[in-house]
């Protein structure tokens, strides 16, 4: 199975982390801690911030992404990569900031928190204030489904078959991947509006993800390629990503 041994790695360096946020996870380093942790901010109401929740995670995980990843002053920031649209405008306007040819997308740390957020709702009755703030999940089903439904396509040049393969394939830190992410980010936005006009009901993006966009995404990938059921553009990586 791929990713096996690099997902392991992750779980060991997830627990030197915890244990090194005592404030949060207790002497034991105990994922179960965050619900009284967070619980605690909350001075005794039914509401509890998303921003928080989010703050908790980017601190206990980023420290356990590999060290080979895009760094920023020395520092490792996890799943955010640069992206050479961005590296062009930055230099267009002169803007020299660390940051701006990076695209964030946090993509696993995110699916945690929308994850999360359900048995806090549903068992201990709390609400999520500034859950607006979390995007859309830019991963190979919800992209996939942009791509098998012709709304994104790649460049002639790119649309080639990988040696050895039927479909295209790439790396998943190239530009082509990163810019595909970044597009899926903003086109599920725009795929949750025309949700909500169009059924008239209220579903918050999360609810969209899970239900609408990675399903459809799942079940036209097993339509068009039954055999695989893979993506229409493959990824070559280690499965700390996807």
């Amino acid at each position: 199975m791929i990713g096996v041994e690099s997902r392991c790695q992750l779980l060991v360096k997830l627990g030197d982390s915890l244990v090194k946020l005592p404030e949060i996870f207790g002497a034991d380093g105990r994922p179960g801690n965050l619900v009284d942790y967070l619980l605690s901010k909350a001075s005794g109401s039914k509401s509890l911030d998303y921003s928080l929740l989010w703050s908790v995670l980017q601190n206990a995980l980023l420290p356990i992404w590999p060290s080979d990843r895009t760094q920023i002053n020395g520092i490792p920031v996890g799943d955010a990569w640069p992206l050479q649209v961005l590296a062009d405008h930055a230099k267009k306007n002169g803007d020299t900031f660390p940051t701006a040819s990076i695209q964030p997308f946090h993509k696993l740390t995110q699916w945690l928190a929308y994850s999360l957020m359900v048995p806090f709702e549903r068992i201990l009755g709390v609400t999520w204030q500034n859950a607006h703030l979390g995007t859309g999940l830019p991963e190979y089903r919800n992209g996939g489904l942009f791509v098998d439904t012709g709304v994104l396509k790649l460049k002639p040049e790119l649309d080639i078959p990988a040696p050895g393969e039927t479909l295209p394939k790439f790396g998943s830190t190239d530009d082509v991947i990163v810019e595909w992410r970044a597009m899926t980010v903003a086109l599920l936005d725009e795929l949750h509006k025309v949700i909500l006009e169009r059924m008239g009901i209220q579903l918050s993006l999360a609810q969209v993800l899970e239900s609408g966009s990675w399903k459809a995404g799942r079940e036209l990938a097993a339509e068009r390629r039954p055999k695989t059921r893979s993506s229409p553009i493959l990824l070559a990586g280690d499965g700390t990503l996807f």
